[in-house]
């Protein structure tokens, strides 16, 4: 259920910045509202406290928010304020900056290696990752793993590319058994 009305109040934002031409301005907002959010645990306490009425917390984020965010951005605060969503408003948030960074063509590739890259093999996997798919941009997550042994192992949206020497030998294992003797 969180998923769906993430999506659709997420899309919902991501058309209004295009029909309007804000991307870069909502995102930028976005990113300032959900930060504030993230930052005072008080203000998702105080939205959720039962005996308040949504009309004081309407008025609490108009109060926070009016000068610092556009209408658009408050109006759409006001209106997951009313309709009880502020318990999904972060994955909103994070469904709308997908969907600005997708239309950007902005990428997010995690790559686990076996030891630490050095600065040049990491622009080396980007300049590569940039060649093979359609992102202009790549954000890169470096992480390590010793259990792969050797390779990497690179995951981009939900395509995965594993070259770990760990895969390999788990897959000649299986190979291995199927073999019958005799």
């Amino acid at each position: 259920m969180a998923k769906l009305v993430s999506k659709v109040y997420g899309e919902a934002l991501f058309e209004l910045a295009l029909e309007k031409k804000t991307m870069d301005e909502l995102e930028k907002e976005i990113m300032f509202v959900r930060n504030v959010f993230r930052e005072d645990g008080e203000l998702l306490k105080f939205l959720n406290h039962p005996k308040i009425s949504k009309d004081e917390k309407v008025k609490v984020i108009e109060n926070i928010f009016k000068d610092k965010a556009s209408d658009d951005v408050v109006g759409f605060l006001v209106i997951i304020v009313q309709k009880d969503r502020y318990n999904e408003m972060d994955a909103i948030f994070e469904y709308f900056l997908s969907e600005v960074k997708e239309y950007k063509k902005i990428g997010t590739a995690y790559v686990t290696s076996a030891v630490p890259l050095s600065g040049q093999q990491k622009q080396k996997v980007e300049a590569r990752l940039l060649e093979i798919t359609e992102y202009v941009r790549l954000e890169m997550i470096y992480d390590c793993d010793a259990a792969l042994i050797g390779g990497m192992v690179i995951r981009i949206g939900d395509r995965v590319v594993d070259s770990s020497i760990r895969t390999k030998l788990n897959t000649m294992a299986k190979e291995l058994t199927k073999i019958q003797l005799g």
